[in-house]
């Protein structure tokens, strides 16, 4: 059944003419990109979108600044608060909603660009590592792409900003297989990253005008880099469109109204009060609690700052301290670390891994938490000595998280698996000893759950894209055997795990938790 949802009215000569349809099921198998600069209408038009469409398909809005929490009460979406939950928990609760056919809006507000990036990543991971039997349509709308896909590094970390690229990029390259259709909306083309923008096929281009901005849409409008400037003439509301689900040539529209109303609204110009000056005074004023008295700060002049400088820098003359029969106390010097106690250290940390990796939570949560909870524990029972470092400390969670237990560490094999591991990709070494470790001891082959864990996630999908991952590089090779059952061989050590079931909720013989932590 084809469905067309009503986007407003098309443009000609400036005046109304037809409806202006967009066909739902043309977008659902394509992607969409909506490009204007702030006040160009882009919030309108999204949210005209998603009550046109709302009766039709389900849907999940990525709302960096909370104006889409509206929609919940005419349209029936579940608002997902984002500061309330892990990110482990959003990926849990993005499956079931992939599950449960329910549409939601993740709100981001009041968090920063980090955790913003961070957040909507675990939560478009949670939609795209949904089983296969989830795969419903679903219409993903992002607003402020660019905050999420970035052209260019910026303040954020590199790996909040790899993370949420990848999951964008995953959201418009192959989202389309899974039942997910992108739209993502943005107010400067030029920092979003090319390989999002280029995947989308339809486009509603608003008022833009920096000339980067107008020459990219044009190109992506297959337009005439001297035609870009009717970018700027374009009024509030106004967009061109073009693309399959819409035009096959430029055609100018106007969004139509809207039921519902972000919370923020439009600014609208209002008198100022008619406060007599002394009550404004008064009010602006009023001592409220009582501050600390603050001291006053004097700053020097130039002049004395240089004599300042001066008599800082003279060498001072040696003067003797007076004699005195009490005994002077000695400059303390840390007297370096013996055998005893930096096997207590380590021993310590130990205990401290253990407590950490015991949560249910643990191994679905990022290294830099567990990293932090770490230090606080030690800091708990006052662990002597340096702290483990970070890269020690993913060391050892890749360690543990492979079961390397106690009698690993006095098999030599082991420390080469180690040495191949770390020439690996990072995200990829934890898979490569979890196979190692099953090969040295003669078990069978982890089960797809297993690699999942590993890894950090419930996905099984997940697991079995980054073992083909693997094999494509060459990093392992899987042979099949009866009864669906799989080993895998480690080219590089020459080893070969024992034939095991890839569907098994969990190997027999997967290790546990207990001192996993003697290799790091």
């Amino acid at each position: 059944m084809k469905v067309g949802i009503d986007m407003g009215t098309t443009m000609t000569a400036g005046a109304a003419g037809a409806p202006a349809m967009l066909d739902l099921e043309e977008l659902l198998a394509t992607r969409l990109l909506v490009q204007g600069n702030s006040g160009s209408g882009k919030s309108h038009l999204l949210r005209r979108l998603v009550e046109q469409s709302a009766r039709w398909v389900q849907q999940a809005i990525i709302d960096p600044e909370g104006d889409f929490v509206t929609l919940a009460e005419r349209f029936g979406h579940i608002v997902v608060d984002a500061d309330e939950h892990t990110e482990a928990a959003l990926q849990s609760v993005a499956a079931r909603v992939r599950q449960h056919r329910v549409s939601v809006v993740l709100n981001l507000e009041g968090l920063d660009a980090e955790m913003q990036m961070r957040f909507a990543a675990a939560f478009l991971g949670g939609l795209f590592d949904a089983d296969r039997d989830h795969w419903y349509p679903m219409l993903v709308v992002v607003d402020e792409a660019q905050l999420f896909a970035p052209s260019a590094a910026g303040e954020v970390s590199d790996e909040a900003r790899k993370v949420s690229l990848g999951a964008m990029t995953n959201l418009m390259c192959r989202g389309r297989k899974r039942g997910l259709a992108g739209v993502i909306a943005t107010q400067r083309l030029a920092k979003l990253a090319k390989n999002v923008a280029a995947e989308a096929s339809n486009f509603l281009m608003g008022r833009t005008f920096l000339d980067i901005d107008m020459a990219r849409a044009a190109d992506l409008l297959g337009m005439e880099r001297r035609t870009a400037e009717m970018f700027r003439d374009l009024e509030r509301g106004h967009f061109i469109a073009l693309g399959p689900a819409m035009s096959r040539r430029p055609l100018p529209l106007r969004i139509g109204a809207v039921e519902t109303q972000g919370r923020a609204g439009s600014p609208k110009l209002m008198p100022l009060p008619d406060t007599p000056l002394e009550d404004a005074r008064e009010l602006i004023f009023k001592p409220g609690e009582p501050e600390p008295p603050r001291l006053p700060m004097r700053r020097p002049s130039t002049s004395a700052s240089a004599d300042l400088l001066a008599q800082l820098s003279r060498p001072r003359p040696f003067v003797e301290p007076p004699a005195s029969d009490e005994p002077s106390i000695a400059p303390l010097v840390e007297e370096p670390e013996t055998p005893e106690q930096a096997a207590e250290r380590q021993a310590a940390y130990e205990e401290v891994l253990r407590e950490v990796l015991a949560d249910p939570e643990a191994p679905y949560r990022s290294i830099a938490v567990l990293y932090q909870d770490f230090l606080v524990r030690c800091r708990g029972r006052d662990v002597r000595g340096e702290l483990l470092e970070l890269p020690a400390f993913r060391r050892k969670l890749a360690a543990a998280r492979a079961g390397a237990g106690q009698g690993t560490e006095e098999n030599p094999a082991w420390e080469k698996a180690t040495q191949v591991a770390g020439t690996l990709p990072e995200d990829i070494q934890v898979v490569f000893l979890l196979l190692a470790r099953a090969a040295l001891d003669h078990l069978p082959c982890p089960s797809d759950a297993d690699v999942a864990r590993a890894c950090g996630s419930r996905s099984r999908g997940r697991a079995r894209r980054l073992l083909t991952y693997m094999e494509q590089r060459g990093f392992i090779a899987t042979r099949g055997g009866l009864g669906n059952t799989r080993s895998i061989a480690l080219p590089a050590l020459g080893w070969e795990t024992a034939l095991g079931d890839p569907n098994a909720d969990e190997t027999p013989e997967a290790p546990g938790t207990d001192d996993l932590f003697a290799q790091a």
